[in-house]
């Protein structure tokens, strides 16, 4: 990964964390809601653990060329990227527009946040 751009490196490893993380937040909603809260709370840790493998060092290398705001709001744009479809197709929730107007709102803030880079 090494001769790919550092924002790309970055993007790329935020959304493979992402996804860790949108499970561990979530799919003990579907899966375990029939379990104690602990069990779920066990499960999700240990899969968030995969999700910090790979965010800390998407953030270390991200920081060499991006300033923290631009590496949060490149993250929550990567967030709603990922939770949207995974929303709709593992936890079998209507697509909503409301989806489409919150993408709107973090595009704007991806331009305002990278407009100076």
């Amino acid at each position: 990964m090494n001769g790919l751009p550092v924002v790309l490196q970055t993007a790329l490893l935020l959304a493979a964390s992402n996804i860790f993380m949108t499970f561990a937040w979530y799919a003990h909603l579907k899966n375990l809601n029939d379990r104690p809260w602990w069990i779920a709370a066990l499960a999700s840790w240990g899969i968030a653990l995969f999700e910090y493998l790979l965010q800390v060092p998407a953030n270390r290398i991200g920081h060499q060329e991006l300033d923290l705001g631009q590496l949060k709001i490149l993250q929550e744009a990567i967030t709603l990227t990922i939770f949207v479809p995974f929303a709709v197709l593992y936890m079998e929730q209507p697509l909503k527009l409301d989806y489409l107007w919150a993408g709107l709102c973090i595009l704007g803030a991806v331009y305002f946040i990278f407009r100076g880079a």
